[in-house]
């Protein structure tokens, strides 16, 4: 089966761009400039954030989540398309139990939402880097 990479790449990554207001935060840092008093400003700041990370981490669930599919055709084995789907299920739970806990430590002390937030998109951000760096495209099946 012949695909151009560039085409599926495409049409994957577009949904990152359909939702997003005309501005949204990217990133911790930008949120975190809005300290002080404004709690609240730095919380909706975090959930823009969280939003986009959570778009492009499933962009790139999408796309390995495809070729594995694809490979599994071609070949007839889904034991790395079912261990892939079981790590990302892990990887979900880890988040939502590492940041709980640190939410909880905090808790009920103001700034329990805040670092659950930036638990959160830091160990999305940091999903996001290892699913860039892993190439499942490998034409020579």
């Amino acid at each position: 089966m012949i695909r151009n990479n560039k085409v599926i790449i495409a049409l994957l990554m577009s949904p990152l761009f359909m939702h997003l207001p005309a501005y949204a935060a990217k990133s911790v840092e930008e949120c975190q400039k809005l300290s002080g008093a404004q709690d609240n400003a730095q919380s909706r700041c975090l959930d823009s954030v969280i939003s986009f990370v959570d778009r492009e981490l499933q962009t790139w669930v999408n796309l390995h989540t495809f070729n594995l599919e694809e490979k599994a055709l071609v070949n007839g084995r889904y034991s790395a398309l079912k261990m892939f789907k079981r790590s990302q299920s892990n990887f979900i739970t880890y988040r939502e139990n590492d940041c709980r806990w640190q939410y909880l430590a905090i808790s009920p002390q103001t700034g329990a939402d805040l670092a659950y937030k930036t638990c959160y998109v830091n160990l999305s951000q940091s999903r996001i880097m290892a699913l860039s760096k892993i190439n499942t495209t490998n034409s020579s099946q």
